[in-house]
């Protein structure tokens, strides 16, 4: 009795001292994991700080501008207020509704978090705010990555992953201090709805389906991106309906986000019905209603017996194929009624790469929208974009719902990002996904191959000794038993070994990928600080600073009246009007292209006949960029063939033929095109820019590398009025009209300037 008691005693005190140790190894574990979690987001954050520290606090690029001038309206007026914001500075005359053209998720975010410090007492400016927003969310997309990896193949592949997108200069290209654009906090908002529709999917819950409509509501408000999600979980729902991987976690994680999801995009006014109503949100709608069919064949077969259900499917399909056909001609017939059969223009130049190029010429004039090359990709991604296809192995390895939504994440993501380099940030999260599966899976491999070679050889060993001396004790009894006991014994020992490599190359093989992952970071950070951490409005090259962006925009703002219209291309729109405080005629939000074909008519016109254009448009002051002095390619005279393109898909009198050589080739030398050397582009870019240097140096246009053809020429209809210090920006300021009396002989009614040109 006191032996048996004394038994159970030492077998509970085994089982203690075994789960005290197990839970110390889960928090030892999840100490790692927290530690490694916080090494990698402030490592997100710190590698996009390089144009804080290495230039100034200050907004990047062209659309951010309009983001920064919202959120510092919404600081003074407060959230309300910014819906109903009529912004009268834009777009003049038609002027700009802000709440409903715009997706306020980033504005929103923005200043609920300057509200907050505000709150706390801390002092800080809302163009700071701004400006730390990404790489702060760089940090919460690196938390969110991990968590959707960890659904899909657990911790380790987590930390890889989270680990690889910290750096990976595609999404770093987007994220840098001062880049306040939507995809600041798109892309986490992208990744966050990942992990919560896979979580969903792994625990059939209906509380998490519930956080996947708040998070895709998040999302649908911050990025128009937005119809990638809308479109992905379709194809993934398809795929386990085609898979036969149906199920009622399927069902719980896609039908709510349908209905819910529709719902979410409708509350947000920019999209309205379009969620209900375009092309690019049937495909939900669609699977949704196979998904019930699926599921209705399944139950209905489990309830009727053969015979009755036979009888019930003839039935069924007969009905079915009735009012599938009705749908289907309802569905064509509103689709064709559309010129673009329900889609927008840039859905279209994603399904057709050459749709931009030959229907819409600005959208194809935006540098990132054209296709990236193949140098990009190795350059934005590096040894991600060489894991990523082990990656895809790996999640049928085995396959799950959650690894084959991550395949067809990245499928899809590497198409698109082939037909549009914006994308490539879409697709650095997956290859980033892929990567870290791959990564985790051959560390895990040469970490067992290391720690298991020698205890799988030292128990193989005692295997066979046992078995040796099974054999010698029990030969004439037991010799068949013996041997199958050492066939096991073999087995086991080539199981355990077969697949392990040897402890000398485990270790080379951790050496190497040690020695990619530095240099995969090396690269990273070298492309954070050297290729995207220069804001684009201030100019940095040998050495010196070129800053004439804030310069002619601070002429503009203490110079002009404050009801003064200032013309120029719509790449500045959004810089003028929030750094200069002055109306505009067009800006980057192009969704008025009669308007923005008007301006590009001025542009392309002669001075006379733009002069008119302007005046009808009210404009008073009129800039150009120009690189010609410093070698700047990014300037107007570069752009003038969009200029000439879009202003022609509207205006039949502007034709692209007019503005080139004889040999079709655009040149701006002595063989330019007959409408170039007259057109108000070239003649504002190039004016006084001979007298710059004499001899065989004059007239040298560092930019096209060529002497310019067409010099000495006055302007009779315009006036400069301002020019930058590295004449990069040219302000000139619209003649007044002379006296309207054409029957008024005078001298002034006779002048040159009622000459036509």
């Amino acid at each position: 009795m006191s032996t048996s008691v004394a038994t159970d005693t030492t077998n509970v005190a085994k089982t203690v001292t075994k789960a005290s140790s197990v839970q110390k190894d889960g928090s030892l574990a999840s100490f790692a994991t927290f530690a490694c979690m916080t090494v990698i987001c402030v490592l997100a954050s710190s590698v996009r700080l390089f144009s804080v520290i290495k230039y100034e606090s200050v907004i990047h690029e062209f659309d951010p501008y309009f983001n920064y001038r919202v959120t510092r309206f919404l600081s003074k007026e407060g959230f309300y207020n910014t819906w109903n914001f009529f912004d009268s500075f834009t777009w003049y005359p038609l002027g700009r509704v802000i709440g409903g053209t715009m997706y306020p998720g980033l504005i929103f975010t923005a200043g609920a978090v300057w509200n907050l410090l505000n709150w706390l007492r801390i002092p800080i400016h809302v163009q700071e705010v701004c400006v730390f927003t990404a790489p702060v969310f760089a940090a919460f997309c690196a938390i969110a990555t991990f968590l959707f990896m960890k659904e899909v193949r657990g911790t380790g592949a987590g930390l890889a992953s989270a680990a690889l997108i910290s750096v990976v200069p595609s999404y770093i290209s987007r994220s840098v201090a001062g880049s306040y654009d939507l995809e600041a906090v798109a892309i986490f908002a992208l990744m966050f709805v990942f992990y919560l529709y896979v979580k969903t999917l792994n625990t059939g819950s209906l509380a998490w389906a519930s956080a996947l409509f708040f998070g895709y509501l998040y999302m649908v408000s911050s990025w128009g991106g937005y119809s990638f999600i809308v479109n992905l979980l379709p194809i993934h729902c398809l795929a386990c309906i085609v898979f036969g991987r149906v199920s009622y976690r399927l069902y719980v994680a896609y039908a709510p986000f349908v209905i819910l999801g529709a719902l979410a995009a409708m509350n947000i006014p920019v999209i309205g019905f379009n969620a209900v109503l375009m092309s690019e949100h049937f495909a939900s709608f669609l699977v949704f209603g196979l998904l019930h069919l699926v599921l209705a064949i399944k139950y209905t077969k489990q309830v009727l017996s053969p015979s009755a259900y036979n009888a019930a499917k003839r039935a069924v399909v007969s009905g079915g194929a009735i009012l599938a056909s009705i749908l289907i001609l309802l569905i064509v017939s509103y689709v064709a009624a559309s010129p673009t059969f329900g889609w927008t223009g840039r859905s279209l130049s994603l399904l057709d790469p050459t749709y931009a190029s030959k229907y819409i010429p600005i959208i194809a004039s935006v540098s990132e929208h054209q296709p990236p090359n193949w140098s990009m990709f190795f350059s934005d991604l590096h040894i991600t974009s060489l894991l990523a296809p082990a990656g895809v192995i790996m999640c049928f390895m085995p396959l799950t719902d959650a690894s084959l939504f991550l395949v067809l994440y990245g499928v899809t993501a590497v198409y698109f990002s082939g037909v549009m380099v914006r994308l490539m940030l879409v697709l650095a999260p997956a290859v980033s996904c892929l990567s870290g599966l791959a990564l985790s899976e051959l560390l895990g491999y040469l970490g067992r191959s290391l720690v298991s070679t020698e205890a799988e050889n030292s128990e193989s060993k005692k295997e066979e000794e046992e078995v040796s001396s099974s054999k010698s004790s029990q030969k004439a009894k037991k010799q068949k038993g013996a041997a199958s006991a050492a066939a096991m014994a073999s087995t086991r020992k080539k199981v355990g070994t077969r697949h392990l490599l040897s402890k000398d190359v485990a270790i080379v093989g951790c050496i190497g990928i040690s020695l990619m992952l530095g240099v995969y970071y090396k690269h990273g950070v070298y492309i954070s600080g050297n290729m995207y951490s220069a804001p684009s409005i201030v100019l940095q090259s040998g050495g010196k600073v070129f800053d004439d962006f804030r310069e002619a925009y601070a002429w503009l703002r203490h110079n002009t009246p404050e009801d003064a219209k200032i013309a120029s291309w719509w790449d500045y729109g959004y810089q003028t009007t929030a750094m200069s405080n002055r109306t505009v005629l067009v800006d980057n939000n192009t969704w008025n292209n009669t308007h923005i074909a008007t301006v590009g008519r001025a542009m392309a016109s002669p001075e006379k006949k733009a002069w008119d254009i302007l005046e009808s448009l009210d404009a008073d002051y009129v800039f150009v960029i120009f690189g010609g002095v410093i070698g700047y390619p990014s300037d107007d005279i570069n752009k003038f063939l969009w200029m000439v393109r879009i202003g022609g898909g509207v205006f039949p009198d502007i034709r692209e033929s007019d503005y080139l050589d004889a040999e079709g080739r655009y040149r701006v030398d002595s063989e330019m095109g007959p409408a170039l050397r007259e057109s108000l582009v070239y003649k504002l870019s190039y004016y006084r820019f001979w007298e710059l240097s004499q001899g065989p140096s004059r007239g040298m246009d560092r930019v096209r590398g060529t002497t310019i053809g067409y010099m000495d020429y006055e302007l009779e209809y315009f006036e400069e009025v301002f020019t930058t210090t590295h004449w990069m920006v040219r302000i000139f300021k619209r003649k007044p009209a002379p006296n309207a009396d054409f029957g008024l002989e005078n001298s002034y009614a006779k002048s040159s300037f009622r000459k036509k040109q």
